[in-house]
């Protein structure tokens, strides 16, 4: 039997569970909102989706009515996204659109077996699972908002028609943040920056080579970019830079990270060699520099070369040479930050992907900042760098920030409500990460908003873990807050 099912509280870890056996890559969504679809109608609820009829895919509300006693109260909107990021260790065999995600404990954590856990939004809507499916629960009138698509653009919140949803909630709580001594007040905006290049291709001579970094934490590129850890793709470039004219190196292919809002942890490159010893004793020497710089932040950090097949064609000179200055001149990490508020990342950006082969360049990045002004300046500097080589560059996906409003009621109150549970102050703070409740607030304006949740490691990355107390800590805290609800 599964051991995560006995873990108390049993109604959230049971909800989380039957979650993971569902598969919810973003955009790729289609079953699991016909599960939670499902769900609400096999609670009689009243359950309503905003594009389901026309594309079989949508944000889901389910509506439960109060509690007896707390009919006045103002309606809560609980709102938690259905999709979460697929990423696996590469020597991990596992097809995420067939297979449950494994999960296991391990001492304090609840983790998954080489994969992403999906506690990064799962445990949110656990939560909002566990309070429409109790019985004995005091709570005000519920509207149960599942959004899709939350990890690669917000398209489902961005895509909210409420005549369908038909929400009327005061207060949102959104479940989405990652360390439980945390109200969330305010966020990030944010913007893609997409580049696609097509280059000459010759039968230069050489000698094959495959060239790997690998072993990168990785992570989050928005909550984890303070922390200064390596972007495999930078670091892949860092190593072939130059290296054409000093050892006669040609690029066959790069693959290097994945998802467009997770730091990169891995890059291969395919390469035809000339001065195969210089060349090695070239990477050996920056393999000690950089595993020394990134040794407290990636001490897993490793980068190989070995000889293989020399490959067919590799990048004319001229494209190779233009390339590489391009990408070293990216700005990436953190860029500024917030000039009044201590500890906050105001700007930055982050080379989430890049694919070099048969031609063709493509490559993804995010730009983030608490300041509209700020994010498209950077997004700018990073256009302008692939426009002096030719690129075509698109910019979209754009999604607003989150103003806070310190003075609102519910954060008074779950401020409070915090301080006498657990003898502490909470850590009232706004976020580099890009949460939907910028985007929902722009659609509903004057809604007030928290995010707060249990303490998740690892997001977004196969290193993913939730922390077993905190679930239990989060879990009263939601219903304490529900309980409690003021008048606004």
């Amino acid at each position: 039997m599964n051991q995560v099912r006995n873990l108390e509280p049993k109604i959230i870890w049971n909800h989380f569970e039957d979650l993971n056996e569902v598969p919810r890559a973003s955009k790729k969504e289609e079953g699991v909102v016909q599960w939670i679809i499902d769900f609400g109608k096999s609670l009689g609820l009243e359950t309503l989706c905003d594009h389901c009829v026309a594309q079989g895919l949508g944000n889901v509300v389910i509506k439960k009515p109060a509690s007896p006693g707390m009919e006045d109260r103002p309606t809560v909107i609980l709102q938690s996204h259905l999709d979460m990021v697929h990423q696996k260790n590469s020597d991990t065999d596992f097809d995420f659109g067939t297979q449950g995600i494994q999960s296991f404990i391990d001492g304090d954590w609840v983790k998954a077996n080489g994969t992403t856990l999906g506690a990064d939004n799962g445990m949110g809507v656990a939560a909002s699972m566990a309070v429409l499916s109790s019985t004995d629960i005091k709570h005000p009138a519920i509207e149960a908002l599942f959004t899709i698509d939350e990890e690669t653009g917000m398209t489902g919140a961005i895509n909210i028609d409420n005549d369908k949803l038909q929400l009327t909630g005061s207060i949102l709580l959104n479940l989405d943040t990652e360390d439980d001594d945390e109200l969330c007040i305010g966020c990030a905006g944010g913007i893609d920056t997409n580049v696609s290049w097509e280059y000459e291709e010759t039968e230069a001579a050489g000698t094959g080579m495959k060239l790997v970094v690998k072993g990168l934490v990785g992570g989050h590129s928005g909550m984890d970019i303070i922390l200064g850890r390596g972007n495999a793709n930078k670091i892949m470039n860092r190593l072939l830079y130059k290296t054409r004219e000093m050892y006669g190196v040609r690029i066959a292919s790069i693959d290097g990270g994945g998802l467009r809002n997770a730091i990169p942890r891995e890059s291969v490159a395919i390469l035809k060699v000339h001065n195969v010893p210089g060349f090695r004793k070239h990477i050996i020497g920056l393999t000690e520099q950089i595993e020394a710089e990134y040794h407290n932040t990636d001490p897993a950090l490793r980068i190989t070369i070995e000889e293989i097949q020399v490959p067919a064609k590799a990048m004319s000179a001229a494209a190779q040479d233009a390339l590489l200055a391009a990408i070293y001149a990216l700005p990436n990490g953190v860029y500024r930050m917030h000039p009044q508020i201590p500890d906050l990342v105001e700007t930055s950006s982050s080379l989430a992907r890049i694919i070099v082969g048969d031609g063709k360049f493509t490559s993804q990045s995010l730009q983030r900042s608490s300041s509209e002004s700020a994010k498209m300046d950077l997004a700018n500097a990073i256009r302008s760098a692939f426009e002096l080589i030719g690129a075509n560059v698109q910019q979209g996906g754009e999604y607003p920030g989150w103003e806070p409003l310190p003075d609102a009621p519910i954060l008074k109150t779950m401020r409070k409500l915090y301080e006498n549970m657990f003898n502490e102050a909470p850590n009232v703070r706004a976020c580099h990460a890009g949460l939907e409740c910028g985007i929902i607030g722009k659609h509903f304006p004057g809604l007030h908003m928290i995010s707060f949740g249990p303490t998740i490691k690892g997001p977004h990355s196969p290193d993913e873990k939730v922390n077993i107390k905190s679930v239990d800590k989060f879990w009263k805290f939601l219903l304490n807050t529900l309980e409690h609800i003021p008048n606004m």
